[in-house]
């Protein structure tokens, strides 16, 4: 019986010895046949292509700060101003989903005294500063530099800048991409030519990065904005930037 499953064990070992032969020929011939043929030549190149439009929307962000003795007097003050802030906001047709608060903060305020002594007195608290931010859009561009100054006037005494942006910029990202395509196949041209072969299919293409930047054209200008006492504000251009790199075949 020993014998026997002997046997056995040995014509599976054999099989399974076969098998893994029969298996491997192909494979290694395959590998030999893709490594004795001859790799696809290839250029790689990186287009840009820009798109401006004029912005359609300003994000301003605007806070009031308040000093008072105590945090309650700072507050109630800060409450006071923001909320006619919001009212004035809202007449002037901002919607409430234009409007976030972007930032709130309560702040002791200290006064560290000098010493003649060369000693360090402890410092002295003389108040609290209550802080409290938005962030508005403004998608009537004609009313934004009367709502800045409106908010000036109501107490915002606090602001971080304002950014112009398009609401839906697909379509001038559309058209910066076509164009970085189009540079992507101009250099491609440009460059087999020089080298005295012929540009093949398109292997791949890869978008890396899109920015929007505002340039400094004046489209709309002080004079544009009825109101009187109006901040001036010019809007200028957003330019969405595309680059774009794609793989080409040589011909030979």
């Amino acid at each position: 019986m020993f014998h026997a499953i002997t046997g056995r064990r040995t014509a599976a070992s054999l099989f399974a010895l076969s098998l893994a032969a029969a298996t491997a020929l192909p494979l290694a011939a395959w590998a030999q046949d893709a490594a004795s043929k001859p790799r696809e030549a290839t250029i790689i190149v990186t287009g840009e292509g820009s798109a401006e439009v004029a912005p359609d929307m300003a994000v301003v962000d605007l806070g009031v700060v308040k000093d008072a003795k105590t945090a309650r007097e700072a507050l109630d003050a800060n409450n006071k101003a923001m909320a006619e802030i919001l009212a004035a906001l809202k007449e002037a047709g901002i919607e409430e989903r234009d409007v976030q608060t972007s930032g709130f903060m309560i702040n002791p305020q200290y006064q560290y005294p000098q010493s003649s002594t060369g000693e360090n007195p402890p410092p002295v608290l003389i108040g609290f500063q209550v802080t409290n931010t938005v962030t508005l859009r403004v998608r009537d561009l004609s009313k934004l530099g009367e709502i800045v100054d409106k908010t000036v006037t109501l107490g915002a005494n606090q602001g971080s800048g304002i950014r112009f942006v398009n609401d839906k910029p697909e379509a001038t990202v559309s058209a910066a991409r076509k164009k970085a395509v189009e540079n992507a196949v101009a250099k491609a041209k440009e460059l087999t030519e020089a080298a005295g072969v012929g540009l093949g299919r398109v292997i791949e293409i890869s978008e890396t990065s899109y920015r929007a930047e505002a340039m400094p054209i004046a489209r709309t200008m002080a004079k544009d904005f009825a109101a009187a006492g109006a901040v001036p504000i010019a809007a200028g251009e957003n330019s969405y930037s595309v680059t774009v790199n794609v793989t080409f075949a040589l011909n030979n």
